[in-house]
């Protein structure tokens, strides 16, 4: 069994299914990190991101509006690494402000 630290950030909407979330998370003594951001330990035997993903779908009430955003270490690469585990991304309020265009960016970093 392995234990990872990660990060999850996540977005349900209006009317999602925080209540749910809330309990996985304090099941996991996940630590609040700001608005809809928390750090935790999380136990997997060998493919993180497919069971932790897993997981939250077998507790938490996934919409189309549902956006959870995982932050880890990667162990084959020891690069540190981030994945929409339901969603996806979207124009950040920011946009515009430097002046600059804006190239995506691989979320490995």
């Amino acid at each position: 069994m392995n234990d990872e630290l990660i990060w999850l950030s996540y977005d349900l909407g209006v009317r999602g299914d925080y209540e749910n979330l809330y309990v996985w998370l304090d099941s996991h003594k996940a630590k609040e990190c700001g608005d809809s951001l928390a750090v935790l330990r999380y136990k997997y035997s060998s493919n993180l991101v497919g069971e932790i993903r897993s997981d939250l779908e077998s507790r938490v009430t996934i919409t189309k509006r549902t956006r959870i955003y995982i932050i880890y270490r990667d162990n084959e690469s020891n690069n540190v690494k981030g994945k929409f585990l339901f969603g996806g991304r979207k124009a950040p309020p920011w946009t515009g402000y430097s002046g600059e265009v804006e190239t995506p960016a691989d979320d490995e970093f």
